[in-house]
């Protein structure tokens, strides 16, 4: 039988049904646009509590609106499972699990390899898997393949052969490009880079991408789509770490590294810009440049240019901390002992994605040196376990009087929903480490900025 065939033609009058394994901030948005391209999803997760959302048509994720995911269930267009059994059923898996790091900064690959341990049980002929968890150059080739290609064996002819990639089965590397709640950017409208096993494997691949997504992208191998990943992500590490150093140093000469940013931003050419902030979050900057640098040493290669990086992003929280200690002292007070509270504990402004945010390792120094730490964030009524932290606490009331208990407010993360008037008028100290206040023109002269 000629599968690529095959799955063209599916992919073409839209009968293909298409399996998502990772129902989170990137498997949940490309099922949906699928989904409303008349093409059917089905949901796989082991959180009991996600697969029963979708399929009572709720939304766990604020940028998403129930209505979307409402509208696929009912249509018949999406459905959640944690029933791995049921992978036979569709003819393309896509894979958008989590790529952390464990706590020797080297990459944790076991959500990777559980699932391809389940995709290899129940692999069938004329399927295409495409992983978009980001991860190190040769993941797809050196992890996947094998264990593909060895699945369990089918008869043919009364003779034993494995599954022949490209022929048999389908398998490629797109790494997602989620950006959640981007108000320019949405799954649809980000191309996607493509790099697949063959060239079966990538024209498969593209096909399947371009019902939903903007341009594909088509590249010649898995690796330089892995490696492709990183370096847009280990750009940005390098960048932020850049002004992140300028902003310590420029405090020292008594220039405001904002200003300065501002100013530079007029040239036309030749300049991005980056902000500073109280550390790196979200799922991919902190990480991603980490995969490169532990897999650069198999090939005896130092990245020290990267790893200086991350050594500086890692650093702010505590430079962060140090301004905290300073304000309170100015006031004849200690960390130790100090109320605090702490506004934002998502990565980013505007959304409810608490993924490697700097918020919770301020948290965590803060309680370390003696402060007694509240936190607000309209987004996040309580905060929920992570890999890292296990902290019981739940969102106060952002009001005057609760503002006035507290001997000092440090913003981490720059809502857009905050009434900064109130809160610089309510707050004994304030260190702002987003500059929120001028950038709503608040004049700050009790705030400090970090």
């Amino acid at each position: 039988m000629n599968y690529k065939k095959d799955l063209l033609e599916k992919i073409a009058d839209k009968t293909i049904k298409v399996g998502i394994i990772g129902l989170g901030y990137v498997g949940l948005p490309l099922g949906l646009e699928f989904t409303s391209k008349d093409i059917e999803v089905l949901g796989f997760d082991l959180d009991q509590q996600k697969v029963d959302d979708i399929n009572n048509g709720k939304s766990y994720i604020k940028h998403i609106s129930e209505e979307r995911i409402k509208s696929a269930v009912n249509n018949s267009k999406l459905r959640a499972t944690p029933d791995f059994s049921l992978l036979p059923t569709c003819d393309a898996i896509i894979i958008c699990v989590p790529t952390p790091l464990n706590e020797h900064r080297e990459p944790d690959m076991k959500y990777i390899t559980s699932t391809a341990d389940r995709i290899q049980k129940y692999l069938r002929p004329g399927q295409i898997v495409t992983l978009e968890s980001t991860t190190y150059p040769g993941t797809t080739e050196e992890i996947l393949l094998p264990l593909f290609e060895n699945a369990p064996a089918f008869q043919k002819e009364n003779t034993y052969e494995k599954y022949s990639v490209g022929k048999d089965f389908f398998l490629a590397f797109s790494p997602e490009r989620e950006d959640p709640n981007n108000p320019d950017f949405n799954t649809a409208t980000i191309p996607k880079v493509v790099g697949g096993i063959t060239q079966n494997c990538v024209e498969i691949a593209c096909a399947l991408y371009d019902q939903v997504i903007v341009k594909t992208v088509p590249v010649s191998s898995p690796r330089v789509a892995e490696a492709t990943k990183l370096l847009e992500n280990i750009y940005r590490s390098i960048n932020i770490a850049l002004v992140n150093e300028l902003k310590m140093v420029f405090e020292r000469m008594d220039i405001d590294v904002w200003e300065v940013i501002e100013a530079a931003k007029t040239k036309p050419f030749g300049y991005n810009a980056f902000y500073p902030g109280p550390g790196l979050g979200g799922h991919c900057i902190p990480i991603d440049p980490f995969y490169l640098t532990w897999k650069a040493r198999e090939f005896e290669v130092n990245t020290k240019f990267i790893e200086l990086a991350g050594e500086i992003n890692t650093y702010q929280p505590y430079y962060v901390i140090e301004k905290v200690s300073e304000a309170l002292n100015s006031h004849q007070k200690s960390l130790n002992g100090s109320k605090v509270l702490v506004l934002g504990v998502a990565y980013k402004k505007n959304i409810d994605d608490m993924r490697e945010s700097p918020s919770l390792k301020l948290i965590e120094i803060l309680r370390d040196r003696g402060g007694m730490v509240d936190y607000n964030d309209p987004f996040i009524p309580k905060l929920p376990s992570t890999r890292k932290y296990e902290f019981d606490m739940e969102s106060i009331d952002l009001t005057h009087d609760n503002l006035k208990n507290y001997d000092l407010v440090l913003l981490s993360t720059d809502h857009d929903d905050y009434d900064y008037e109130m809160i610089y008028k309510n707050s004994k100290l304030l260190v702002d480490t987003r500059n929120a206040l001028k950038f709503k023109g608040i004049h700050n002269g009790k705030a400090i900025k970090a």
